[in-house]
């Protein structure tokens, strides 16, 4: 709408502002004055005009180019449009050069002015919608599988995008198929470093030989088939982010040469004797409890503490349930594209059966039960029957039986089991267990349960 631009006239003839200015308040625009090139610029420190008209001649010690300069060092996408009674060429190219987009002479045409108001606001309308279109799409894109509502993983997007600025390390830790690289791509996209390389490393995949050269590179001859130099994943990834999966299962020896990078930020490729220096920041992700692995002598400490700077942990999907709905959604719109399938939707019996089942495999084995069931579906919409395999694994599940212990050990026992289901949280396995977060305080030192 017209009424939301805001125009600047900036002219030492008050016959020539006014007159200006009711013409373009007539077309529904919001207009202010300004008598010379100091108050202009008073204003516009003020207050962000979408246009800007400026007579080139004015009294005062600061003329139409002098005060368009300032203007455009506050307002660097202003527009600009000089005025002026002396038209030539050198004005005429001289206002052009500093940056004026328009430049019309004296006297002013209210129909030509009109014109010329409603093809740069054209214009700038265009350019807004863009730039919001674009964050729209940004955000999908960085965020198009992190589909929830659930307040623990809306804390963890909140946290990534506070971190994702930061070359602080990493550390997520999260069971198999929770989304703990999308929460890596969530933080690096979020940041300064989103326009440079995200690279992923799989710990797990590689023996420690293949792992240090696909980490550090190698030169030429430094192995049997090493034809050429080569560089790693960490250099690949210089000025972006590293993100290392399965960060516990490396060896020792890795793990002294990644602390070594952590600590100095650089390293040696396999064979070589330069070192190489690299801006990478490194998120790590883990499905196993690193603390108890430095407990039993299978992993630094030194490392996990250079690791566990700043720490996520991602509920299962079984703590999250209501994310369930959403992400079936989203996964049979996207997979029944993908597949060429007509399937619009599933059955109310169906998405019961979805809540029940515990998800082991997380969001990775609920995407892979949709899959299945659209390969298998007959008549347009999910149904019971199309997730069969997790019908009997539900199946099995027996009613709790109550265990022959003494009530106390009962209640230590669920007490132990709410923490593991939160991670740990006090405030959640207290809201879990229904009491207060004092009371469970109390009882965890009567238990001598350990945090």
């Amino acid at each position: 709408m017209k009424n939301i631009w805001h125009i600047l006239i900036v002219d030492d003839e008050e016959v020539m502002c006014e007159s200006m200015a009711a013409w373009l308040r007539e077309d529904g625009y919001r207009v202010d004055t300004a008598p010379n090139g100091r108050k202009a610029v008073e204003l516009a420190q003020a207050a962000d005009y979408a246009i800007y008209f400026i007579d080139l001649k004015m009294p005062g010690g600061m003329d139409g180019i002098d005060t368009m300069m300032e203007i455009r060092r506050i307002r660097p996408e202003a527009s600009i449009i000089i005025i002026t009674a002396y038209a030539t060429v050198d004005t005429a190219i001289q206002a052009m050069k500093e940056g004026a987009q328009e430049y019309i002479v004296k006297p002013c045409n209210p129909q030509e002015i009109s014109l010329l108001v409603s093809r740069i606001l054209k214009l700038k309308k265009l350019q807004r919608e863009n730039a919001i279109l674009r964050k729209k799409i940004s955000r999908q894109y960085h965020h198009h599988d992190l589909i929830t509502k659930n307040a623990r993983m809306e804390d963890i997007l909140s946290l990534a995008r506070d971190i994702s600025s930061l070359r602080s390390t990493v550390l997520i830790r999260g069971a198999s198929g929770t989304g703990k690289e999308l929460v890596a791509r969530a933080i690096h996209y979020s940041g300064d470093r989103a326009a440079r390389p995200f690279v992923t490393v799989s710990c797990a995949a590689l023996t420690e030989t293949l792992l240090e050269s696909e980490l550090f590179g190698y030169e030429k001859g430094a192995f049997t088939g090493a034809g050429a130099q080569t560089r790693g994943k960490f250099e690949l990834a210089n000025g972006g982010t590293i993100f290392l999966d399965e960060i516990g299962d490396i060896s020792p020896k890795l793990q002294a040469d990644l602390l070594r990078v952590l600590q100095e930020r650089c390293f040696y490729r396999v064979g070589g004797s330069e070192e190489v220096r690299v801006d990478a920041r490194v998120i790590a992700a883990t499905n196993k409890d690193l603390a108890q692995l430095v407990a039993e002598g299978k992993f630094r400490d030194d490392l996990y503490y250079r690791l566990n700077v700043i720490e996520i942990r991602i509920p299962p999907l079984r703590e999250r349930r209501e994310d369930i709905p959403l992400l079936v959604e989203h996964f049979v719109e996207k997979l029944a594209h993908e597949l060429g399938k007509e399937v619009s939707g599933i059955s109310e019996g169906a998405m019961k059966l979805l809540l029940d089942y515990d998800w082991p495999g997380n969001v990775r084995e609920l995407e892979n039960a949709i899959e299945r069931a659209i390969v298998t579906c007959r008549n347009g919409k999910l149904q019971e029957s199309d997730f069969s395999s997790l019908e009997g694994s539900i199946g099995r599940n027996q009613p709790w039986q109550v265990p022959d212990l003494p009530l106390a050990e009962l209640e230590r026992q669920a007490i132990v089991a709410a923490l593991e289901r939160k991670s740990g949280n006090v405030k959640e396995a207290a809201a879990a267990l229904g009491i207060d977060r004092s009371t469970l305080y109390d009882k965890l030192k009567r238990y001598e349960i350990p945090r």
